[in-house]
């Protein structure tokens, strides 16, 4: 392409293999370069019987790009790998809407990782707790010398944490181990420190180990994304106000607010799976973060600005790697980096956190508006249709039909394909 735009108005509509060649020039690798999507099933039979226990087979899920997104001043293709209709869609509709403005812009916190491990049966906590804390030199020599390439790359130890609570026989000891696990994820890193370290700890306290393990909530990995709509983008000063009371219902009702956050992890999970990373993980951290005020709360914030436009943010912790695990041999999750340009795991999380707060704003205006369904039915046709039994031409026939007639429904598509088959 001659200029690098992720602005690929019609890409659609296009066929599978037109829209590989786009993606082709934009890697600009010349021809092969998007081998791993050749075959619908990517994964070869050794590799698959590697990843998993009792391999069987693979699960194939449908992988997609979200086009028009422009993150930190750069026009980026992201893929996202998801089975539900419109998520792709209300991503692309809605970095469209905010391009004029400049798109996504982000911050990010670090990649620091938390280990716990916990300490029972300790005589005198406070008294430990100040021990474990004096000695933390001690523990920053013993967890480095655990990972020394770690350190080589500018990561390793950084602190150390000892929090006192109240568990069912008295109180419990939790040591945190904050590393820097740099572009891993670090979960593998972490907990080896753990465990290696946790009989020492126990020795010195004299209390004795249980738990060596990291936690999910990854709140020193926070990565922040905000933008801004132009009220005439959406549809004019009523309907920036109309998703101002949508999302006040998210922060007032944590059963609305549930939705809210499940809405936006349709496109952060859709990316983290896509780049071969943990999906449950990042469910677990989002979700645990948006609890931590002793109500779930909505992950984004959303306010109207001075000249009454929409303005919206996200914090969320994003416990992300570019290295390691099924990122570093799933050959599609290679790709998939190499599409974005995510050569760390900071520019992976930037881009996933946008996504996150694009796909909330796309589901927080389709609501305020037209409903989720009419858009999310629309583009779910085809679906209703295959279930129907429609084959070939047939889909998009039977598809269009239901959409015309406002009956999106497998009964309405068993009608019409019947009727279309004489």
């Amino acid at each position: 392409m001659s200029e690098r735009t992720s602005r690929l108005s019609g890409f659609a509509t296009l066929s599978r293999e037109k829209r590989l060649g786009i993606l082709s020039d934009w890697i600009d690798e010349g021809e092969g370069a998007t081998g791993a999507l050749d075959r619908l099933d990517a994964l070869p039979d050794d590799l698959v019987d590697r990843m998993i226990e009792n391999a069987i087979g693979v699960m194939p899920v449908p992988l997609g790009l979200a086009t028009n997104m422009i993150v930190d001043g750069e026009d980026v293709l992201i893929p996202m790998a998801t089975e539900e209709s419109s998520v792709i869609a209300a991503v692309c509709n809605t970095a469209r809407r905010c391009r004029s403005t400049g798109g996504f812009r982000t911050s990010y916190a670090g990649s620091l990782t938390i280990a716990q491990i916990q300490l029972l049966d300790v005589a005198d906590p406070h008294r430990a707790r100040l021990e474990i804390l004096r000695r933390a030199d001690e523990i920053r020599a013993f967890c480095d010398d655990i990972d020394p390439v770690l350190v080589e790359l500018g990561g390793g130890f950084q602190d150390v944490d000892v929090r006192l609570l109240n568990g069912r026989k008295g109180t419990v000891m939790v040591v945190h181990l904050i590393v820097d696990t740099r572009d891993a994820m670090g979960a593998n890193a972490v907990n080896t420190m753990a465990e290696r370290l946790a009989p020492v700890l126990a020795d010195w306290v004299g209390g004795r180990s249980l738990l060596r393990i990291l936690s999910n909530l990854a709140d020193r990995r926070i990565v922040r994304a905000e933008a801004v709509w132009p009220a005439d983008e959406i549809g004019g000063p009523e309907v920036v106000e109309t998703m101002l009371e949508a999302a006040d219902f998210a922060v007032i009702d944590p059963y609305r607010a549930a939705t809210h956050n499940k809405g936006i992890m349709n496109g952060v999970s859709a990316v983290v799976l896509a780049t071969g990373n943990d999906t449950r993980a990042i469910e677990a951290g989002a979700h645990a973060f948006a609890a931590q005020s002793g109500q779930y709360s909505p992950l984004t914030r959303w306010e109207k600005t001075a000249n009454g436009d929409l303005a919206g943010s996200i914090e969320i912790p994003l416990s992300l790697g570019i290295v390691g695990g099924a990122t570093r041999i799933h050959p599609v999750a290679q790709l998939a980096l190499k599409i974005m340009g995510a050569d760390s795991a900071e520019k992976l999380s930037r881009m996933v956190a946008a996504v996150g707060l694009a796909q909330n704003f796309g589901a927080l205006r389709a609501l305020a508006t037209d409903g989720i369904q009419k858009g999310h039915m629309a583009l779910h046709a085809q679906n209703i249709a295959i279930t129907a039994g429609a084959t070939g031409d047939e889909i998009v026939r039977i598809a269009e039909a239901m959409k015309a007639s406002g009956d999106i429904n497998e009964r309405t598509a068993t009608r019409l394909l019947k009727e279309l088959r004489g």
